[in-house]
């Protein structure tokens, strides 16, 4: 199944930590390595909901007091602003689309820095499953993508649902090392 499939079969549940997972991994964007991680507490919420308008608020103002100016961390911050506050499926089904973009893109950018590459279009073929042309950021990106989704879809209403959120937050985890790491290497690559 295509990544834009999954989305659209996916639950409350996926929706939500889908593109909450989606912009945990481009965290590096927004702070440091010894920052603490400002979305843990939306993760808490993404079983079934509870208190996540509250939770959402909160995590929105601390990312908003981080100074930023970089497009790619702009988008990210523009992505959690977006989130919406009713958890249902039409909202985040939405915002999880949006998310799963956006993450997809950011890896693309550090893919193909300062390169002519039509964006949107490698990303839309992407996304409708076919991978040809994306970069090893991308590909490992849409392929975790797509992994999330399915531990979530398969883990939905069962006794172990809370094992497939703590897998998706490895998973997620594993995602925000590479980004981090890719960020580094260029950083040095600069000075």
């Amino acid at each position: 199944m295509s990544l834009l499939e999954l989305i659209a079969l996916a639950d409350e549940r996926g929706l939500a930590a889908s593109a909450l997972a989606c912009l945990d991994r481009c965290l590096p964007l927004l702070t440091d390595g010894d920052a603490p991680e400002p979305l843990r507490p939306l993760w808490a919420s993404c079983e079934d909901g509870q208190e996540w308008a509250t939770r959402l608020k909160a995590v929105r103002q601390a990312v908003e007091s981080v100074d930023i100016t970089d497009g790619a961390a702009v988008q990210v911050r523009a992505m959690l602003a977006a989130a919406p506050s009713d958890f249902t499926a039409g909202p985040l089904r939405e915002w999880a689309d949006a998310c799963s973009y956006v993450a997809l893109d950011v890896h693309r950018q550090f893919d193909f820095p300062g390169a002519a590459v039509d964006g949107a279009g490698l990303l839309r073929r992407c996304r409708a499953g076919d991978p040809e042309g994306g970069g090893p950021l991308v590909t490992g990106e849409l392929r975790r993508q797509a992994q999330i989704l399915e531990v979530l879809a398969e883990t939905s209403g069962t006794v172990g649902s809370g094992a497939g959120l703590l897998r998706v937050l490895d998973l997620s985890t594993e995602g925000r090392r590479v980004l981090r790491a890719v960020m580094t290497r260029r950083t040095r690559g600069q000075v």
